[in-house]
């Protein structure tokens, strides 16, 4: 076993990083996963339909209740990306005995779980400005909380080995532990909410529908119709089942998850740091941040590929809910995704060897594009338009894929190239890149979804859609631009493996010249 984890991650036996190590990173990477998809993916749907903040005709001051929602999440979301090159500051300062990066796995975990809880207590009343209020300052806090341990998490892969090759097959490994956790909690919460919630439903028996005509002066097409939608007596019985839901899997999921942000500070040993007393300053670092162009190309093409994945977000799951009237179909759509992106992970060293990081990237994203263009075009609305639409799902799964790992293996390969161009690492301020890339694509995803709600009618409190094809346009066709859009900055991306590894070899030619 021994021998296999050394040549799955190629490490070396007795020497530089461990596979104890690796397998650490990786377990920490789920755990975190599970805190950033409970609240990334399900605090939007929380407040929309458990607090009903998207029921028709619910406002928040002059505002439409959904769109308060939407314009919350975008607002937050980009406060806190922003937030990351402070936090990036702070890890570029930090000097302890554990090295700069693995404290914040110690200290933050208990902090995270408990904000975490905080969002989705099932005390807060349904409607009220005041609710609405209170959920924002705790999700502003949870933010930032949770940049607090997500920023260094991802430095401390650069700390761990400079090996370009070694650190990409940790990140490919960690990125696929971070895609199950997340897995576990998209696909596993609609599960448990649409079955504890369907009583509350209309179903398409013929009781059911005869109960429909007979409430509401309609024929059986007419009855058919309101399948899927909340009977009216049920409304708020409904919405607090789903605080409840909501509340339990939270507390589950951040039980679980706490004591592996622990294993991974136990675990894992900072390597390549900054050991002297000449500690930056933000001012400093946001100078390196500028000196790194190559850098800023990947946090370029990050930002424009924000709405690529919007229909793995809240969008999708509206979606399932509302317009295939069936909220446990999220995880079909999510777990389609999964074998093109395993198959692609699997191949991202192969990749990166045949064409390289840059190629790779760009030709994947491409591919998406065409793929999901392919989608708009045939629909939704047939049998054999869902098998289409379900291939293309699997074919979409390559970019999600190859960006989950690419991305992070070339912000680590900028950690040395800043190196070599500056004489400093500036590993904290460099993920911290990363992680505002992926805060903005929640940000996006989020806001897309919730103003696609809206835009398609929907009414939250009894399931009602107004133009269910408004919502396949919005999610589709942002995902179309953004796959585009995000191939364009990597053109201008010149950092190759075969540069990186002579940058390393040079840097430490002058490590070892200065020792002399």
């Amino acid at each position: 076993m021994a021998d296999f984890l050394h040549k799955l991650f190629g490490t070396t036996p007795g020497k530089g990083v461990q596979p104890k190590e690796a397998i650490a990173y990786s377990i920490t990477g789920i755990g975190q996963n599970f805190i950033c998809t409970i609240v990334g993916s399900y605090l939007t749907i929380f407040m929309t339909d458990a607090l009903l903040f998207g029921a028709e005709g619910v406002k928040i001051g002059a505002m439409e209740g959904a769109m308060a929602v939407a314009f919350l999440m975008l607002a937050t979301r980009i406060f806190d990306a922003f937030n990351d090159p402070i936090m990036g500051s702070i890890v570029d300062k930090t000097r302890t005995k554990w090295g700069k990066c693995r404290p914040y796995l110690k200290w933050m975990a208990i902090p995270i779980g408990i904000c975490t809880i905080l969002c989705f207590l099932p005390v807060f009343k349904a409607r009220s400005v005041t609710t609405f209020a209170l959920i924002s300052i705790i999700y502003v806090i949870w933010s930032v909380v949770y940049t607090v341990a997500d920023v260094p998490y991802w430095g401390l892969s650069t700390c761990l080995t400079n090996d370009t090759t070694v650190r990409g097959n940790i990140l490919t490994i960690a990125r696929l532990a971070c895609t199950v956790g997340a897995g576990v909690v998209t696909v596993g919460v609609p599960i448990i909410t649409d079955a504890l919630t369907a009583k509350f439903k209309y179903t398409d028996s013929a009781e059911h529908i005869a109960k429909i005509m007979a409430e509401r002066g309609v024929d059986a097409e007419g009855a058919k119709a309101f399948v899927g939608t909340v009977m009216t007596e049920y409304i708020d019985a409904n919405a607090d089942t789903l605080k409840w839901i909501y509340f339990i899997c939270a507390v589950v999921f951040v039980v679980i998850a706490m004591p592996m942000f622990f294993y991974g500070f136990k675990n894992t040993k900072e390597r390549f740091t900054a050991s002297d007393d000449n500690i930056p300053s933000f001012g400093h670092n946001l100078k390196l941040l500028f000196k790194n162009k190559e850098l800023l190309l990947i946090v370029l093409s990050g930002i424009l590929g924000g709405a690529r994945m919007v229909y793995s977000y809240t969008g999708g799951l509206y979606f399932a809910k509302y317009v295939l009237q069936n909220e446990g179909l999220y995880g079909i759509i999510t777990l389609l995704v999964v074998p093109g992106g395993l198959v692609a992970s699997v191949l991202v060293p192969w990749l990166t060897k045949k064409f390289t990081k840059k190629w790779t990237y760009v030709i994947v994203h491409l591919f998406g594009g065409v793929v999901m263009a392919v989608m708009y075009f045939v629909g939704y609305d047939a049998p054999w338009k869902l098998i289409v639409c379900a291939i293309g799902l699997v074919l979409l799964g390559i970019p999600q894929g190859v960006n989950n790992i690419m991305t992070y293996a070339m912000i680590g390969d900028t950690v040395d190239y800043l190196e070599w161009k500056t004489g400093e690492r500036g590993e904290g301020i460099c993920f911290a890149m990363q992680t505002l890339i992926n805060k903005i694509g929640m940000a996006v995803g989020a806001f897309i979804g919730v103003m696609s709600m809206s835009i398609a009618g929907i009414d939250a409190a009894t399931g009602k859609v107004g133009n269910p094809d408004a919502l396949w346009n919005v999610l589709i066709l942002s995902g179309v631009i953004s796959m585009f859009a995000c191939a364009v900055p990597m053109f201008f991306y010149t950092l190759t493996e075969k540069r990186q590894r002579e940058l390393v070899a040079e840097i430490e030619a002058r490590k070892a010249s200065s020792a002399k």
